[in-house]
Protein backbone atom coordinates (compact mmCIF):
# COMPACT_ATOMS: atom_id res chain seq x y z
CA UNK A 1 0.00 0.00 0.00
CA UNK A 2 1.25 3.46 -0.87
CA UNK A 3 0.56 6.48 1.34
CA UNK A 4 1.58 10.01 0.39
CA UNK A 5 2.41 12.57 3.09
CA UNK A 6 2.15 16.11 1.75
CA UNK A 7 1.53 19.66 2.95
CA UNK A 8 -1.64 21.71 2.57
CA UNK A 9 -0.16 25.18 2.78
CA UNK A 10 3.17 26.98 2.30
CA UNK A 11 5.34 24.21 3.72
CA UNK A 12 6.64 23.95 7.30
CA UNK A 13 3.52 22.01 8.34
CA UNK A 14 5.36 19.25 10.21
CA UNK A 15 5.45 16.59 7.48
CA UNK A 16 8.81 15.26 8.66
CA UNK A 17 7.48 14.35 12.07
CA UNK A 18 4.43 12.60 10.62
CA UNK A 19 6.62 10.68 8.14
CA UNK A 20 9.03 9.73 10.92
CA UNK A 21 6.13 8.44 13.00
CA UNK A 22 4.40 6.49 10.21
CA UNK A 23 7.70 5.07 8.94
CA UNK A 24 7.74 2.69 11.90
CA UNK A 25 5.12 0.59 10.11
CA UNK A 26 6.53 1.12 6.63
CA UNK A 27 9.08 -0.70 4.50
CA UNK A 28 10.10 2.02 2.04
CA UNK A 29 10.11 5.82 2.23
CA UNK A 30 10.59 7.91 -0.92
CA UNK A 31 11.44 11.56 -1.51
CA UNK A 32 9.80 12.31 -4.85
CA UNK A 33 10.48 16.01 -5.58
CA UNK A 34 12.35 19.10 -4.48
CA UNK A 35 15.90 19.22 -3.21
CA UNK A 36 17.92 20.57 -0.32
CA UNK A 37 16.07 23.89 -0.42
CA UNK A 38 13.70 23.08 2.44
CA UNK A 39 14.12 21.02 5.57
CA UNK A 40 12.08 18.63 7.67
CA UNK A 41 12.72 18.96 11.41
CA UNK A 42 12.52 15.71 13.36
CA UNK A 43 12.90 15.01 17.08
CA UNK A 44 13.27 11.40 18.17
CA UNK A 45 15.33 9.17 20.45
CA UNK A 46 18.52 10.04 18.58
CA UNK A 47 18.10 13.81 18.98
CA UNK A 48 16.95 16.71 16.83
CA UNK A 49 17.57 16.66 13.08
CA UNK A 50 16.88 18.92 10.10
CA UNK A 51 16.78 16.68 7.02
CA UNK A 52 16.87 18.24 3.58
CA UNK A 53 17.38 15.47 1.02
CA UNK A 54 17.03 12.26 3.00
CA UNK A 55 13.51 10.92 3.57
CA UNK A 56 12.28 11.31 7.13
CA UNK A 57 12.15 7.54 7.66
CA UNK A 58 15.92 7.00 7.79
CA UNK A 59 15.90 6.47 11.56
CA UNK A 60 14.50 2.92 11.40
CA UNK A 61 16.82 0.04 10.57
CA UNK A 62 14.06 -1.95 8.86
CA UNK A 63 13.33 0.69 6.19
CA UNK A 64 14.78 1.49 2.79
CA UNK A 65 15.01 5.18 1.87
CA UNK A 66 14.81 6.16 -1.78
CA UNK A 67 15.78 9.37 -3.56
CA UNK A 68 13.34 9.35 -6.46
CA UNK A 69 13.86 10.48 -10.03
CA UNK A 70 11.92 13.69 -9.37
CA UNK A 71 14.42 14.99 -6.81
CA UNK A 72 17.05 17.68 -7.40
CA UNK A 73 20.00 15.55 -6.32
CA UNK A 74 22.73 17.51 -4.57
CA UNK A 75 25.26 14.68 -4.24
CA UNK A 76 27.73 16.26 -1.80
CA UNK A 77 24.85 17.39 0.39
CA UNK A 78 23.36 13.89 0.43
CA UNK A 79 26.65 12.37 1.56
CA UNK A 80 27.00 15.10 4.19
CA UNK A 81 23.55 14.27 5.59
CA UNK A 82 24.32 10.56 5.76
CA UNK A 83 27.58 11.26 7.62
CA UNK A 84 25.81 13.64 10.03
CA UNK A 85 23.34 10.88 10.97
CA UNK A 86 26.12 8.37 11.59
CA UNK A 87 28.00 10.86 13.76
CA UNK A 88 24.94 11.15 16.03
CA UNK A 89 24.69 7.39 16.48
CA UNK A 90 21.98 6.68 13.92
CA UNK A 91 22.54 3.27 12.27
CA UNK A 92 23.71 3.69 8.67
CA UNK A 93 20.48 3.84 6.67
CA UNK A 94 19.83 1.77 3.57
CA UNK A 95 19.61 4.31 0.77
CA UNK A 96 18.88 3.90 -2.93
CA UNK A 97 19.17 6.66 -5.51
CA UNK A 98 17.30 6.56 -8.80
CA UNK A 99 19.53 6.26 -11.86
CA UNK A 100 17.08 8.66 -13.52
CA UNK A 101 17.47 11.40 -10.91
CA UNK A 102 19.15 14.56 -12.16
CA UNK A 103 22.17 16.22 -10.59
CA UNK A 104 22.29 19.58 -8.87
CA UNK A 105 25.47 21.30 -10.10
CA UNK A 106 27.47 24.05 -8.36
CA UNK A 107 26.64 26.44 -11.18
CA UNK A 108 22.92 26.01 -10.44
CA UNK A 109 23.47 27.47 -6.97
CA UNK A 110 25.67 30.22 -8.39
CA UNK A 111 23.04 31.19 -10.97
CA UNK A 112 20.32 31.13 -8.30
CA UNK A 113 22.27 33.50 -6.05
CA UNK A 114 23.16 35.80 -8.94
CA UNK A 115 19.55 36.07 -10.10
CA UNK A 116 18.26 36.81 -6.60
CA UNK A 117 20.87 39.56 -6.29
CA UNK A 118 19.90 40.98 -9.69
CA UNK A 119 16.21 41.05 -8.77
CA UNK A 120 17.02 42.66 -5.40
CA UNK A 121 13.77 43.93 -3.84
CA UNK A 122 11.69 41.99 -6.38
CA UNK A 123 13.33 38.64 -5.67
CA UNK A 124 11.45 35.40 -5.02
CA UNK A 125 12.92 34.85 -1.58
CA UNK A 126 14.87 31.83 -2.84
CA UNK A 127 16.98 29.75 -0.47
CA UNK A 128 19.67 29.98 -3.19
CA UNK A 129 19.88 26.20 -3.33
CA UNK A 130 19.81 26.19 -7.13
CA UNK A 131 16.30 24.79 -7.47
CA UNK A 132 14.91 27.06 -10.22
CA UNK A 133 18.02 26.81 -12.46
CA UNK A 134 18.13 23.05 -11.86
CA UNK A 135 14.55 22.41 -12.94
CA UNK A 136 14.92 24.90 -15.80
CA UNK A 137 17.80 22.79 -17.12
CA UNK A 138 15.89 19.56 -16.59
CA UNK A 139 13.01 20.68 -18.77
CA UNK A 140 15.33 22.35 -21.27
CA UNK A 141 17.00 18.92 -21.57
CA UNK A 142 20.45 20.16 -20.61
CA UNK A 143 20.57 18.64 -17.14
CA UNK A 144 22.74 15.69 -16.19
CA UNK A 145 21.00 12.45 -15.26
CA UNK A 146 22.77 10.13 -12.82
CA UNK A 147 22.84 7.39 -15.46
CA UNK A 148 24.96 9.61 -17.74
CA UNK A 149 27.81 9.45 -15.23
CA UNK A 150 28.16 5.77 -16.03
CA UNK A 151 27.90 6.09 -19.82
CA UNK A 152 30.32 7.08 -22.55
CA UNK A 153 32.82 9.70 -21.26
CA UNK A 154 33.22 11.32 -24.67
CA UNK A 155 29.46 11.82 -25.05
CA UNK A 156 29.29 13.27 -21.56
CA UNK A 157 32.14 15.67 -22.33
CA UNK A 158 30.40 16.85 -25.51
CA UNK A 159 27.32 17.64 -23.47
CA UNK A 160 29.40 19.44 -20.83
CA UNK A 161 30.94 21.67 -23.51
CA UNK A 162 27.51 22.57 -24.87
CA UNK A 163 26.17 23.37 -21.41
CA UNK A 164 29.18 25.57 -20.67
CA UNK A 165 28.60 27.59 -23.84
CA UNK A 166 25.01 28.26 -22.80
CA UNK A 167 25.76 29.03 -19.16
CA UNK A 168 28.72 31.28 -19.93
CA UNK A 169 26.51 33.63 -21.94
CA UNK A 170 24.61 34.35 -18.72
CA UNK A 171 27.52 34.22 -16.33
CA UNK A 172 29.79 36.57 -18.29
CA UNK A 173 27.31 38.99 -19.86
CA UNK A 174 24.46 39.24 -17.36
CA UNK A 175 26.01 38.37 -14.01
CA UNK A 176 29.63 39.36 -14.71
CA UNK A 177 31.00 36.13 -13.28
CA UNK A 178 33.98 34.00 -14.45
CA UNK A 179 33.07 31.48 -17.16
CA UNK A 180 32.68 27.76 -16.58
CA UNK A 181 35.59 25.62 -17.71
CA UNK A 182 34.45 22.35 -19.36
CA UNK A 183 37.32 20.28 -17.94
CA UNK A 184 36.48 21.46 -14.42
CA UNK A 185 32.76 20.71 -14.83
CA UNK A 186 33.59 17.24 -16.18
CA UNK A 187 35.96 16.61 -13.24
CA UNK A 188 33.17 17.55 -10.82
CA UNK A 189 30.85 15.06 -12.47
CA UNK A 190 33.48 12.32 -12.15
CA UNK A 191 33.85 13.12 -8.44
CA UNK A 192 30.08 12.86 -8.10
CA UNK A 193 30.15 9.52 -9.91
CA UNK A 194 32.47 8.02 -7.31
CA UNK A 195 30.42 9.48 -4.43
CA UNK A 196 27.03 8.26 -5.61
CA UNK A 197 27.96 4.91 -7.19
CA UNK A 198 27.23 2.74 -4.09
CA UNK A 199 23.62 3.95 -3.97
CA UNK A 200 22.49 3.99 -7.61
CA UNK A 201 19.95 1.55 -8.99
CA UNK A 202 16.79 1.33 -11.07
CA UNK A 203 14.50 2.36 -8.23
CA UNK A 204 11.37 2.16 -10.38
CA UNK A 205 12.04 -1.55 -11.00
CA UNK A 206 12.83 -2.00 -7.30
CA UNK A 207 9.50 -0.42 -6.37
CA UNK A 208 7.65 -2.50 -8.96
CA UNK A 209 8.80 -5.65 -7.17
CA UNK A 210 8.09 -4.15 -3.77
CA UNK A 211 4.50 -3.40 -4.78
CA UNK A 212 4.03 -6.96 -6.00
CA UNK A 213 5.25 -8.16 -2.60
CA UNK A 214 2.72 -5.96 -0.77
CA UNK A 215 5.29 -3.67 0.86
CA UNK A 216 4.14 -0.56 2.72
CA UNK A 217 5.48 2.55 1.00
CA UNK A 218 5.49 6.21 2.07
CA UNK A 219 5.86 9.07 -0.39
CA UNK A 220 7.23 12.17 1.32
CA UNK A 221 6.60 15.56 -0.28
CA UNK A 222 8.46 18.81 0.25
CA UNK A 223 6.76 22.18 0.88
CA UNK A 224 2.97 22.37 0.38
CA UNK A 225 0.08 22.96 -2.01
CA UNK A 226 0.49 26.73 -2.15
CA UNK A 227 4.07 26.38 -3.39
CA UNK A 228 3.08 24.19 -6.35
CA UNK A 229 4.03 25.82 -9.69
CA UNK A 230 0.60 25.09 -11.22
CA UNK A 231 -1.81 25.37 -8.31
CA UNK A 232 0.08 27.58 -5.86
CA UNK A 233 0.67 31.32 -5.47
CA UNK A 234 2.54 31.60 -8.78
CA UNK A 235 5.15 32.98 -9.36
CA UNK A 236 6.16 32.86 -5.67
CA UNK A 237 6.33 29.07 -5.80
CA UNK A 238 8.91 26.32 -5.99
CA UNK A 239 9.97 24.69 -9.27
CA UNK A 240 8.68 21.13 -8.81
CA UNK A 241 5.18 19.90 -8.15
CA UNK A 242 4.40 19.64 -4.44
CA UNK A 243 1.23 17.60 -4.99
CA UNK A 244 0.63 13.95 -4.13
CA UNK A 245 -0.31 13.27 -7.75
CA UNK A 246 3.28 14.02 -8.75
CA UNK A 247 4.44 11.39 -6.27
CA UNK A 248 3.73 8.69 -8.83
CA UNK A 249 5.89 10.45 -11.42
CA UNK A 250 8.67 11.50 -9.08
CA UNK A 251 8.96 8.02 -7.59
CA UNK A 252 8.30 5.97 -10.72
CA UNK A 253 5.17 4.09 -9.65
CA UNK A 254 1.66 3.81 -11.15
CA UNK A 255 -0.71 6.56 -9.93
CA UNK A 256 -3.41 4.07 -8.95
CA UNK A 257 -1.11 2.62 -6.29
CA UNK A 258 -1.50 5.73 -4.07
CA UNK A 259 -4.35 4.71 -1.78
CA UNK A 260 -4.07 7.23 1.05
CA UNK A 261 -3.10 10.90 0.96
CA UNK A 262 -2.28 12.19 4.43
CA UNK A 263 -2.25 15.96 4.17
CA UNK A 264 -0.53 17.82 6.98
CA UNK A 265 -2.19 21.03 8.18
CA UNK A 266 -0.79 23.44 10.74
CA UNK A 267 -3.01 24.71 13.57
CA UNK A 268 -1.85 28.22 12.66
CA UNK A 269 -0.07 29.53 9.56
CA UNK A 270 3.58 30.14 8.75
CA UNK A 271 5.58 30.69 5.59
CA UNK A 272 9.14 31.29 4.44
CA UNK A 273 9.75 33.38 1.35
CA UNK A 274 7.79 35.99 -0.55
CA UNK A 275 4.20 35.79 -1.79
CA UNK A 276 0.61 36.52 -0.82
CA UNK A 277 -0.29 35.50 2.75
CA UNK A 278 -3.78 36.70 3.60
CA UNK A 279 -3.92 35.79 7.31
CA UNK A 280 -0.43 37.12 8.06
CA UNK A 281 0.09 38.94 11.35
CA UNK A 282 2.84 41.37 12.32
CA UNK A 283 4.62 43.05 15.20
CA UNK A 284 4.43 41.78 18.77
CA UNK A 285 1.53 39.47 17.95
CA UNK A 286 3.57 37.71 15.27
CA UNK A 287 6.75 37.65 17.37
CA UNK A 288 5.04 35.93 20.26
CA UNK A 289 3.51 33.24 18.06
CA UNK A 290 6.83 32.81 16.21
CA UNK A 291 8.83 32.43 19.43
CA UNK A 292 6.36 29.96 20.91
CA UNK A 293 5.95 27.97 17.71
CA UNK A 294 7.55 24.80 16.46
CA UNK A 295 10.40 23.50 18.58
CA UNK A 296 12.48 26.45 19.63
CA UNK A 297 10.66 28.95 17.45
CA UNK A 298 9.45 29.27 13.87
CA UNK A 299 12.63 29.66 11.85
CA UNK A 300 13.48 28.08 8.49
CA UNK A 301 15.19 24.70 8.83
CA UNK A 302 17.40 25.51 5.82
CA UNK A 303 18.01 29.26 6.08
CA UNK A 304 17.30 30.06 9.73
CA UNK A 305 15.14 32.94 8.50
CA UNK A 306 12.23 33.96 10.75
CA UNK A 307 9.03 32.52 9.31
CA UNK A 308 6.16 34.81 8.47
CA UNK A 309 3.31 34.12 10.88
CA UNK A 310 -0.47 34.10 10.61
CA UNK A 311 -3.66 32.63 12.01
CA UNK A 312 -5.18 29.45 10.65
CA UNK A 313 -6.43 30.04 7.11
CA UNK A 314 -9.41 27.81 6.39
CA UNK A 315 -9.74 29.12 2.81
CA UNK A 316 -6.15 28.24 1.91
CA UNK A 317 -6.18 24.97 3.85
CA UNK A 318 -9.44 23.74 2.30
CA UNK A 319 -8.05 24.51 -1.15
CA UNK A 320 -4.72 22.91 -0.29
CA UNK A 321 -6.43 19.72 0.84
CA UNK A 322 -8.58 19.67 -2.28
CA UNK A 323 -5.74 19.94 -4.78
CA UNK A 324 -3.79 17.31 -2.85
CA UNK A 325 -6.77 14.95 -2.93
CA UNK A 326 -6.54 14.57 0.85
CA UNK A 327 -8.11 11.44 2.31
CA UNK A 328 -7.20 12.43 5.88
CA UNK A 329 -5.55 15.30 7.73
CA UNK A 330 -2.84 15.39 10.37
CA UNK A 331 -3.20 18.61 12.41
CA UNK A 332 0.11 19.77 13.89
CA UNK A 333 1.56 22.19 16.50
CA UNK A 334 -1.78 22.51 18.27
CA UNK A 335 -0.01 22.77 21.64
CA UNK A 336 1.52 26.13 20.65
CA UNK A 337 -1.84 27.95 20.88
CA UNK A 338 -2.46 27.26 24.58
CA UNK A 339 -1.44 30.80 25.61
CA UNK A 340 -4.28 32.57 23.77
CA UNK A 341 -7.55 33.83 25.29
CA UNK A 342 -9.20 33.58 21.89
CA UNK A 343 -8.01 32.21 18.58
CA UNK A 344 -8.92 33.71 15.19
CA UNK A 345 -9.65 31.50 12.19
CA UNK A 346 -9.69 33.03 8.73
CA UNK A 347 -12.95 31.73 7.24
CA UNK A 348 -13.22 33.93 4.15
CA UNK A 349 -11.48 36.46 1.91
CA UNK A 350 -12.95 39.88 1.25
CA UNK A 351 -12.22 41.64 -2.02
CA UNK A 352 -14.26 43.84 -4.34
CA UNK A 353 -16.79 44.24 -1.52
CA UNK A 354 -17.60 40.52 -1.43
CA UNK A 355 -16.62 37.69 0.89
CA UNK A 356 -15.40 34.60 -0.93
CA UNK A 357 -14.76 31.11 0.42
CA UNK A 358 -12.78 29.81 -2.57
CA UNK A 359 -9.02 30.34 -2.84
CA UNK A 360 -8.37 32.68 -5.81
CA UNK A 361 -5.53 33.09 -8.29
CA UNK A 362 -2.59 35.22 -7.23
CA UNK A 363 -3.79 38.40 -8.95
CA UNK A 364 -6.91 38.45 -6.75
CA UNK A 365 -5.12 37.07 -3.71
CA UNK A 366 -2.91 40.14 -3.47
CA UNK A 367 -5.98 42.28 -2.72
CA UNK A 368 -7.81 39.89 -0.38
CA UNK A 369 -8.43 40.76 3.24
CA UNK A 370 -9.06 38.10 5.91
CA UNK A 371 -12.48 37.56 7.44
CA UNK A 372 -12.07 36.10 10.91
CA UNK A 373 -14.15 33.98 13.24
CA UNK A 374 -12.87 33.92 16.82
CA UNK A 375 -13.01 30.88 19.06
CA UNK A 376 -12.30 30.79 22.81
CA UNK A 377 -8.86 29.47 23.75
CA UNK A 378 -8.17 26.69 26.26
CA UNK A 379 -5.49 28.51 28.26
CA UNK A 380 -3.44 25.52 29.32
CA UNK A 381 -0.60 23.24 28.23
CA UNK A 382 -1.88 20.17 26.37
CA UNK A 383 1.48 18.47 25.86
CA UNK A 384 1.57 15.02 27.41
CA UNK A 385 -2.10 14.27 26.71
CA UNK A 386 -2.47 11.05 24.71
CA UNK A 387 -6.24 10.53 24.84
CA UNK A 388 -8.34 12.80 22.63
CA UNK A 389 -11.20 12.99 25.13
CA UNK A 390 -8.80 14.41 27.72
CA UNK A 391 -8.12 17.52 25.66
CA UNK A 392 -9.89 20.66 26.98
CA UNK A 393 -13.34 21.22 25.51
CA UNK A 394 -12.33 24.47 23.80
CA UNK A 395 -9.37 22.69 22.24
CA UNK A 396 -11.62 19.96 20.85
CA UNK A 397 -14.03 22.63 19.60
CA UNK A 398 -11.16 24.31 17.75
CA UNK A 399 -10.27 21.02 16.05
CA UNK A 400 -13.91 20.35 15.18
CA UNK A 401 -14.22 23.83 13.66
CA UNK A 402 -11.14 23.30 11.47
CA UNK A 403 -12.43 19.90 10.35
CA UNK A 404 -15.78 21.43 9.43
CA UNK A 405 -14.11 24.23 7.46
CA UNK A 406 -11.68 22.08 5.46
CA UNK A 407 -14.14 19.22 4.88
CA UNK A 408 -11.57 16.45 5.40
CA UNK A 409 -11.43 14.10 8.41
CA UNK A 410 -8.73 14.96 10.97
CA UNK A 411 -7.36 11.62 12.14
CA UNK A 412 -4.10 12.67 13.80
CA UNK A 413 -3.47 15.58 16.17
CA UNK A 414 0.09 16.54 17.09
CA UNK A 415 0.47 18.21 20.46
CA UNK A 416 4.25 18.38 20.74
CA UNK A 417 7.42 18.07 18.62
CA UNK A 418 8.37 14.54 19.70
CA UNK A 419 7.70 11.43 17.63
CA UNK A 420 5.24 10.04 20.21
CA UNK A 421 3.38 13.29 20.82
CA UNK A 422 0.51 12.47 18.48
CA UNK A 423 -3.12 11.71 19.34
CA UNK A 424 -5.28 9.49 17.18
CA UNK A 425 -8.75 10.93 16.68
CA UNK A 426 -12.04 9.59 15.44
CA UNK A 427 -13.27 12.12 12.85
CA UNK A 428 -16.70 13.73 12.99
CA UNK A 429 -17.08 13.70 9.19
Amino acid sequence: MVRAIVGANWGDEGKGKITDMLAEKSDIIIRFQGGSNAGHTIINNYGKFALHLLPSGVFYDHTTSIIGNGVALNIPYLLKEIKALEEKGVPTPKILVSDRAQIMMPYHMLLDACEEARLAGKSFGSTKSGIAPFYSDKYAKIGFQVSELFGCPDELMDKVKNVCVLKNVLLENLYHQPPLVPDEVFATLMEYKDMIAPYVCDTSAYLHEALKEGKNILLEGQLGSLKDPDHGIYPMVTSSSTLAAYGAIGAGIPPYEIKNITTVVKAYSSAVGAGAFVSEIFGDEANELRNRGGDGGEYGATTGRPRRMGWFDAVASRYGCRVQGATEVALTVLDVLGYLDEIPICVGYEYDGKVEKEFPTTAKLEYAKPVYKKLPGWKCDIRGIRNYEELPENCRNYIDEIEKEIGVPITLVSNGPGRSEVIERKPLI
